[in-house]
């Protein structure tokens, strides 16, 4: 019954020609589009880790699923600054709350270097790998995306009067949550927690760089910046948050909240803040190119003085260009354990007890929005801090956020017509500070993807992938998966 009524739910999707799927926007004056089928199977309860991971929260965690995807993407150029681009995606996923759901669908206008987009869209804003790294510890790929408005520079453009050494790129943007309908099916009840939940980040980035190619090293810093805030807590006592535009000032520069807000907000800031200072020292050759680089990840004012160790994504990343069968390797260290200290306190006689103040952090979690920073329930930031999707019984938030993990992707090419992606990663998970574990969970995962494309069959992908965990952390299970990938052009403008 299961197998029939996903091939029922792909139908509906896959059928229609007019709905779209927004792809790279890399061809001009074009109308595109988009099919996709994925179907897999695990021997576990659960979907193995890294098969239901960044997948902009399309996999779905229990075992024995599929979806299939459709879509047409247009970019159009109205004279050699201002261009225009829109496109919808649908979806039908089983299983899942609700089956049909939109997963993409948003139009924008650019000028020159600048674009405003309005909608829900797949968008890549990090510096690391998409294809191997373990993901971004503020911003992944891991959980669907959030309808927003957003004004971005969403490429290093340089800046003028610099000989072309410096660049910039970065974004501004307010959103929304429309997880309502499924927080109330599926938190535990009596559970409070906020819904409708708004959002607001920012970006900033500078790269110094020989634009000339001249010197072979550039450097890249910059600075995330996310809040959740407002929304209604399913807690009469509490009712609506502050959301006005003095409020969204408040939250914009990180002040506390006014007489409306909460005791918390009011002592602290308005909403639940979070960022990274992200940093990269990237060498490019003719041979290989190679950079380093480092997130350091916080959750408020200690975290943002560096109080919290050696937190955060720490990365290699090696391009080999001569050597088809090992193209790229990236390794990677996620570590959270220190969250600058375990206990929080800011108001104390720091005659008698010298230090700062500050602590307990818990990455992700926040008092007054339970969800913590997820969307449907699965982490916005780095999957290798267990989403809540993981929790037993309903319960929310990221119960297990101290971790120190490594994890290697490679990729490469067998053939002309076959590639390869190989993700494997080693998992010591210490639950939190407020509620450790007695003994040390660990977990191992992997993923391999070969995927093949025929010389005769234009436009057409196919992946297999086997995947699995083993250890305590996620169990054991071994997994499964075929996805078919097919684009096209409709009509050239």
């Amino acid at each position: 019954m299961k197998t029939y009524k996903l091939f029922a739910l792909c139908a509906a999707v896959l059928l229609p020609a007019w709905t779209v799927f927004a792809q790279e926007e890399t061809l001009e004056n074009t109308t595109s589009w988009k099919a996709e089928v994925f179907a897999s199977a695990a021997s576990g309860t659960n979907t193995p880790f890294w098969l239901a991971s960044n997948r902009y929260g399309l996999v779905p965690l229990d075992a024995g699923n599929g979806y299939g995807l459709t879509g047409i993407t247009h970019h159009q150029s109205l004279n050699k600054d201002w261009s225009w681009q829109a496109g919808l995606s649908l979806a039908a996923v089983e299983p899942r709350y609700r089956n049909i759901l939109i997963q993409e669908f948003f139009a924008g206008v650019s000028y020159k270097n600048l674009r405003l987009t309005i909608g829900s869209k797949e968008n890549h804003t990090s510096l690391w790998n998409k294809a191997l790294s373990s993901g971004d510890m503020v911003h992944s790929g891991n959980a669907r995306p959030i309808p927003e408005l957003n004004l971005s520079m969403p490429h290093f453009t340089l800046v003028p009067y610099t000989k072309g050494w410096l660049q910039i790129k970065g974004d501004f943007a307010v959103g929304r949550s429309f997880d309502e309908a499924y927080l109330k099916q599926t938190v535990r009840p009596g559970t409070t927690y906020v819904d409708n939940v708004l959002w607001h980040h920012k970006s900033g980035y500078l790269r110094l760089e020989d634009t000339k190619g001249n010197f072979p090293v550039s450097a890249t810093v910059g600075l995330q910046h996310w809040v959740q805030w407002g929304g209604t807590s399913s807690n009469p006592k509490i009712g609506k948050q502050p959301q006005s535009f003095r409020d969204f000032i408040r939250v914009v520069t990180g002040s506390e909240g006014g007489e409306g807000a909460t005791l918390s907000d009011q002592i602290n800031v308005l909403g639940n803040h979070y960022g990274s200072y992200d940093m990269e020292l990237a060498y490019q050759g003719q041979k290989l190119s190679a950079r380093a680089y480092h997130q350091w990840y916080f959750e408020d004012k200690s975290g943002m003085e560096l109080a919290n160790g050696t937190d955060g994504l720490w990365g290699v990343e090696v391009n080999l260009h001569t050597c088809r069968w090992v193209q790229k390797v990236v390794v990677e260290h996620v570590v959270t354990r220190n969250q600058s200290g375990q206990f929080h306190f800011l108001e104390f006689d720091h005659d008698k007890y010298p230090g700062r103040g500050g602590g307990g952090d818990s990455y992700y979690n926040n008092g007054e929005y339970t969800t913590g920073v997820s969307y449907f329930n699965r982490g916005i930031g780095s999957p290798l801090i267990p989403s809540p999707e993981y929790n037993e019984n309903g319960s929310l938030g990221f119960p297990n956020n101290r971790v120190s993990d490594w994890h290697v992707g490679i990729s490469g090419e067998l053939s002309t017509q076959v590639s390869y992606r190989l993700l494997a990663t080693a998992m010591n998970t210490y639950g939190s500070h407020a509620r450790p574990f007695r003994d040390i969970k660990q977990g191992v995962s992997g993923l391999l993807d070969i995927t093949y494309k025929h010389p005769k069959l234009e436009d057409w992908q196919f992946t297999g992938t086997v995947a699995g965990d083993a250890r305590e952390l996620f169990g054991r299970s071994l997994g499964v998966g075929i996805k078919i990938t097919k684009t096209g052009i409709l009509k050239n403008w």
